[in-house]
């Protein structure tokens, strides 16, 4: 009996080995030689969420619906050549430096004008052809009081895709014991520089299937209205009214006869009562497998895009959504929006959680 009870401690700790809060493997390995990382945070609750070194991407995130059953809830990365050289589509990737557009590919800063790709028509979108999410990140396992975290980090040089100074950006991922995704960037430069980072992950809670009856809310009373090209005239409406508001839950399918294009891709004046703390900004609902997203962020602005909602197409058995948490798009040409500029000494900051329940069982 005292050499049974001598080897539980023993047998306890064997068991933690074999499933690490934080796994390291290989990912895959490119033509050229380039090695991509993937490590695995996984809470005491089982859920996980997989992040490559490569766009800092979430390649797989698992919650539990109401059954306790896990299932992939974003749209997962899969290492081929085709995707390393040409970027993982629709993967829950880093975008930067700056997420979304900028009108006429172009922006001045302290009297400067800087030219910038056009890769959407003459605009500039998601930070270039090469943006943050086709590069190699370093990556570390962080400490958190929370949860399972890991650090990356991407050294972007003076003039990459366009844009002055040679930023450093973090992103750090924490997958709390509460099922909490948290996502906190940051950044510093040594040269004044528009910075504007994102994740721009395609959710389904059902993990797969029409997401036109998944109910949606937006805590907005405000959205940025945009023109043809979807760059923002500088007006700030109401969406009073209009087929963009989501005050009370609705289906995300509800008012789709009412969008010219088919789909969402808008952005939200988060409503907050003070700048820079975590706000209620949106909420996602499957009544099908009874799991709940809440959108958290400290960003004044969330993007949502979905797959289309209406026409043909619209019973894609891939459907999705994305919130990007964001500041406005191309406020570097819109003075009276939120400042996306950084400076030198200055450190930028912004924090999302994607916030994981669910639905009370039926009786």
């Amino acid at each position: 009996m005292i050499r049974y009870l001598l080897l539980l401690p023993l047998l306890a700790l064997t068991v933690r080995a074999a499933a690490p809060a934080v796994a390291r493997e290989l990912f895959g390995r490119a033509a050229d030689g380039t090695t991509i990382d993937a490590y695995t945070l996984t809470n005491q609750r089982g859920a996980s969420a997989k992040i490559i070194t490569f766009g800092a991407i979430i390649a797989d995130l698992r919650v539990p619906d109401r059954d306790g059953q896990l299932a992939g809830i974003v749209r997962p990365a899969i290492f081929s050549e085709e995707n390393y050289t040409r970027g993982f589509p629709q993967a829950a990737i880093v975008v930067g430096r700056v997420i979304n557009r900028i009108g006429g590919a172009r922006f001045t800063l302290d009297g400067r004008d800087y030219p910038l790709e056009a890769n959407s028509g003459p605009n500039h979108i998601h930070g270039g052809r090469k943006n943050f999410a086709h590069r190699i990140w370093t990556a570390a396992p962080a400490t958190s009081p929370d949860g399972p975290a890991l650090k990356l980090t991407y050294v972007s040089a003076d003039g990459e895709e366009g844009y002055p100074g040679q930023l450093t950006a973090t992103v750090t991922y924490t997958l709390t014991q509460a099922n909490t995704l948290r996502i906190e960037y940051g950044a510093t430069t040594d040269k004044p520089t528009p910075v504007n980072l994102s994740n721009h992950a395609y959710f389904n809670l059902a993990g797969e299937g029409d997401v036109r009856g998944h109910e949606i809310s937006i805590n907005a009373r405000l959205y940025t209205v945009s023109d043809e090209a979807l760059i923002p005239t500088g007006e700030i409406n109401t969406v009073e009214g209009s087929p963009l508001d989501f005050r009370q839950p609705m289906p995300l399918g509800a008012r789709a006869d009412q969008l010219k294009r088919q789909r969402y891709d808008n952005n939200w004046v988060v409503d907050r009562r003070e700048p820079n703390r975590l706000t209620s900004a949106a909420r996602a609902t499957d009544s099908g497998s009874g799991r709940v997203m809440e959108v958290w962020t400290t960003a004044p602005g969330v993007q949502v895009y979905t797959s289309l909602l209406a026409g043909p197409t619209a019973s894609d058995p891939k459907g999705f959504y994305c919130f990007e948490t964001q500041d406005f798009p191309d406020a570097v040409n819109k003075p009276h929006f939120p400042s996306t500029i950084l400076r030198p000494g200055e450190t930028y900051r912004s924090t999302t959680e994607f916030r994981f329940s669910t639905l009370p069982t039926a009786k």
